[in-house]
């Protein structure tokens, strides 16, 4: 399996991201460098590129093959594109606050920690539906992490299309999250105007 592990400061900083949208804490103590170039339309283009691969943890033969479903779906691709990317298994993890990070939210549900409606799933890419319920396996939720977990994210806003019980490490998928309600820093047109070239 590809592993991207270009170390997360430096990326963000290249890609001028929030380590926050990751969510890690702190900020790199190194400046981005700031370089007067003027950077060409394709250049803004593949930047928007990398940032939602990196965000969501995607590479690339994935990330295609998410715009072609997206381009194929009724209404508009970027907008498709963006909440299938919302709706992969790690990131509703990561969005319920299962998990510090979406890196680690995929290494949870790899590691089989997740229930999908009561049923084993370990595919950091399933895609959940309106209605799923999403919860850490009773075995695991007595684990040291999953307390640690909830110290540090308790406080984590929980968007508003899922209802979160993290006493229970419990969740449940009330709809399919609209664009509006996706809060990630990311020009989705740009990656169409990229892929339809």
């Amino acid at each position: 399996m590809a592993v991207n592990r270009t170390p997360v400061y430096k990326r963000c900083r290249s890609l001028g991201l929030e380590p926050s949208v990751l969510g890690y804490d702190g900020k790199s103590k190194r400046k981005a460098e700031r370089t007067n170039r003027k950077v060409s339309e394709y250049g803004l283009q593949l930047r928007e590129k990398q940032k939602a691969k990196f965000i969501y943890g995607v590479l690339e033969k994935p990330f295609r093959n998410y715009y072609e479903k997206a381009d194929k779906m009724k209404g508009q691709t970027g907008e498709n594109l963006m909440i299938m990317l919302e709706s992969r298994l790690d990131n509703v993890v990561f969005r319920l606050a299962f998990a510090r990070t979406r890196h680690e939210a995929r290494q949870i549900v790899d590691h089989k920690h997740v229930l999908v409606n009561g049923k084993c799933v370990n595919i950091p890419s399933y895609r959940i539906k309106a209605g799923d319920v999403i919860e850490i396996r009773e075995k695991s939720k007595n684990m040291n992490r999953y307390k640690e977990i909830a110290e540090v994210t308790g406080a984590r806003l929980v968007p508003e299309w899922l209802d979160q019980d993290l006493e229970n490490f419990k969740g449940t998928v009330k709809q399919l999250p609209t664009r509006e309600m996706i809060d990630v820093p990311v020009d989705e047109m740009l990656i169409v105007e990229l892929y339809s070239k």
